[in-house]
């Protein structure tokens, strides 16, 4: 008896990991890991399922105003050459 391959994959999974060393405000902390979170949605359609991802935040993304296009295009640079996307483009 075969069992659907597709039903037992789990879709990919993202954590954000922002640390105090990042900033003391908890406000700053909050707003940095909603952009990154609104950047990693644009690129999860593409993720293959089953990947369990954790972005790490250095003490000097809280020198970014806003999460940029240029973030969002070195994000997907890294994720492609891990091999995390969908034709591994």
């Amino acid at each position: 008896m075969q069992t659907n391959d597709k039903a037992n994959v789990t879709p990919a999974q993202i954590g954000i990991s922002i640390s105090t060393k990042v900033s003391k405000r908890a406000v700053v902390r909050n707003r940095l890991k909603r952009q990154i979170a609104a950047a990693v949605y644009q690129l999860l359609p593409r993720i293959l399922p089953g990947w369990r991802i954790v972005l790490v935040v250095k003490p000097t993304a809280a020198d970014m105003k806003c999460v940029s296009q240029q973030f969002l295009q070195e994000l997907e640079q890294l994720l492609a050459q891990a091999e995390v996307f969908n034709g591994h483009s």
